[in-house]
C-alpha cells in the first residue's frame, strides 16, 4: 500500500520503520529536516520536509493516489486538519492520533464528519492496558481477540508453579484446563512450542484462553491471581487519570500522589471517588508514610522515565505483598536493560500507539476472502499472534488440520465457531464463518489465511 504518514516524532519513525519492513511504499512528511533525515537516510522511506496540513504539500506527496493517510503530529487539530484534506484530495482512509481529553466525548462525531478509519488517544490507550493488567496481578500484558472473548496473557512462571518440570500436555491431562501454551521464551531463545515441550521457572509464557477462565488456571497452576483491591498512583497526569477511571469503575481502590497543588485540585473534582494526595511521588519518606507497604498495586505515572524507574524500584524492595508494578517510560532508549530491571509491566504510550495502527494497517492488508482482524506482536517482536475472520472458503478450509502443510514454525491455536471457543485438534477443520487465532514467527508475515500452507 502507499501510505503518507505526517508527522516524525517516536510514532511516526515507528511507524514508518516498521511499515516499511513489512513492504510498503512509505512518505513521512515533517518540518523537521532532522527528523526527516534521520529516518529517511537508513530505511527505504521517501522524506518530505513540509507542512502536512497544506493541501499542496500532501498532493506533491501523492495524496489523490495514496491508500492510507496516518496523521501523527503533537496537534490534535492539526491531524484532524490533515485527514479532512486527505479525505477531500483523495479517496483515502485516515487515521488520527488525538490526545485532548476533551474531545474524548466527540470521537463517534469526528469519525462520521471527518471520515475517519480510526482515531487513537495514546494515553486513554496505554490506561485501558494498564487497567487489563490489574486485572490479572501475574500476567505481564493481556492482549484481546474476537471483541474481548478470547485473551492473550503474558507472564513469567514462578519457581513454585506446578507447571515447572513438567510438559505442556501436563496441562490438559491433569490440569483439564483448555488452555493453549502459545510461545515460551526462555532468555534470548523464543519458541512455538509442541504439547512435549518442559516448561522451566523464570520461563516467560503466552497463552490463549477464553475469557474469565484465567484465574482458575492461575490458581490451578500456583500463580497468583488475587484481585487487585487498591493501587497507588504516582503522578496525576492524563495516563493517570485514564487509570483512576478505569480502576475505580472496576471497584478498586486509587490513591494518587500529585506534587502540582492545583492539579490536586483539578484531580479532587474529576476523580470524586479518589484520594488525592499533595506531595512528591519521588519523596520515599511520603510512600512509605502513605503506605506503599501494603497496596495490591502501584504505578508509576510522572512525566519523568528516570522517576518512574526509582519509584517503582523503591516499590518493589518495600512491598510487603508483592505489589503489582506498572511503570510508564516514555522516553528512555535502552530496552534490554530496563528490562532487566524488573519493572513489572512496563507501557509506553507511543508505542501503544504505534501498536495499534499497525495493527489496524495489516488488517486493511488482508484480503476480502480471510479478514485479518487482530495483529499482536510478542516476545520482542520475534513471534506474531493473529486473527482470521473466514469469509468464504480457500484452500485452508474443510481439510483437516493434520493434513494441512502448514508451513515451519505454525501453531493453529484457537478457533471460535457458533459462540464457543474451542483448542482445534488434528481432525478439527477450519470453515467459513470461524475466527481463528493462530500463532508464527514474525517472518512468515501472513496476510491471509491461505500464507499459512506451504506453497
Amino acid at each position: 500500500m502507499k501510505i503518507i504518514i505526517v508527522g516524525c516524532g517516536k510514532v511516526g519513525a515507528t511507524l514508518a520503520v516498521q511499515l516499511c519492513r513489512d513492504g510498503h511504499d512509505v512518505t513521512v512528511l515533517d518540518r523537521n529536516p532532522l527528523a526527516i533525515r534521520s529516518v529517511s537516510s537508513v530505511y527505504d522511506v521517501l522524506g518530505m520536509e513540509g507542512d502536512g496540513s497544506s493541501y499542496s504539500t500532501l498532493k506533491d506527496a501523492g495524496i489523490e493516489t495514496a491508500d492510507l493517510l496516518i496523521a501523527v503530529t503533537d496537534s490534535d487539530e492539526k491531524n484532524l486538519l490533515c485527514c479532512l484534506i486527505g479525505q477531500k484530495a483523495g479517496n483515502v482512509k485516515t487515521v488520527a492520533r488525538i490526545r485532548d481529553p476533551i474531545y474524548n466525548s466527540e470521537i463517534s462525531f469526528f469519525q462520521k464528519n471527518f471520515g475517519l478509519s480510526m482515531v487513537i488517544n495514546p494515553e486513554l490507550s496505554a490506561a485501558q492496558e494498564m487497567g487489563r493488567i490489574f486485572r490479572f496481578p501475574s500476567a505481564i500484558s493481556i492482549d484481546t481477540f474476537s471483541k474481548g472473548r478470547v485473551e492473550l496473557l503474558t507472564f513469567v512462571l514462578s519457581k513454585t508453579s506446578v507447571l515447572v518440570g513438567k510438559p505442556l500436555t501436563y496441562i490438559h491431562s491433569k490440569l483439564k484446563s483448555d488452555v493453549l501454551v502459545a510461545v515460551v521464551r526462555r532468555g534470548n531463545t523464543v519458541t512455538i512450542p509442541s504439547g512435549n515441550f518442559v516448561l522451566e521457572a523464570e520461563d516467560t509464557v503466552s497463552v490463549i484462553i477464553g475469557k474469565g477462565l484465567a484465574n482458575e488456571f492461575f490458581k490451578k497452576i500456583d500463580v497468583k491471581a488475587n484481585p487487585i483491591q487498591n493501587v497507588m498512583i504516582g503522578g496525576g497526569g492524563r495516563v493517570g487519570v485514564y487509570l483512576a477511571k478505569r480502576l475505580i469503575s472496576e471497584g478498586i481502590g486509587v490513591k494518587i500522589i500529585e506534587r502540582d497543588h492545583a492539579r490536586c485540585e483539578e484531580l479532587s473534582e474529576l476523580l470524586p471517588r479518589a484520594q488525592i494526595i499533595h506531595g512528591d511521588a519521588a519523596d520515599e519518606e511520603l510512600l512509605l508514610e502513605e503506605g506503599i507497604q501494603e497496596v495490591d498495586g502501584f504505578a508509576s505515572m510522572t512525566d519523568i522515565d528516570e522517576q518512574n524507574i526509582m519509584m517503582s524500584l523503591f516499590a518493589k524492595q518495600n512491598s510487603n505483598v508483592k505489589a503489582k508494578l506498572v511503570t510508564k517510560i516514555t522516553h528512555i532508549g535502552f530496552d534490554d536493560v530496563i528490562e532487566s530491571l524488573d519493572l513489572g509491566s512496563i507501557i509506553n504510550p507511543k508505542d501503544t500507539t504505534a501498536a495499534y495502527i499497525l495493527q489496524f494497517v495489516r488488517s486493511m492488508e488482508a484480503s476480502e476472502g480471510s479478514n485479518m482482524e487482530n495483529l499482536y506482536r510478542l516476545a520482542g517482536d520475534e513471534v506474531e499472534a493473529m486473527e482470521f475472520h473466514i469469509k468464504e472458503k480457500c484452500r485452508a478450509t474443510g481439510v483437516p488440520l493434520l493434513k494441512l502443510n502448514l508451513k515451519k514454525n505454525t501453531l493453529i491455536g484457537k478457533i471460535y465457531r457458533g459462540g464457543k471457543l474451542f483448542t482445534p485438534t488434528g481432525q478439527d477443520t477450519m470453515e467459513v464463518g470461524d475466527h481463528v487465532i493462530l500463532v508464527t514467527l514474525a517472518k512468515n508475515k501472513f496476510q491471509d489465511l491461505d500464507d499459512i500452507l506451504e506453497a
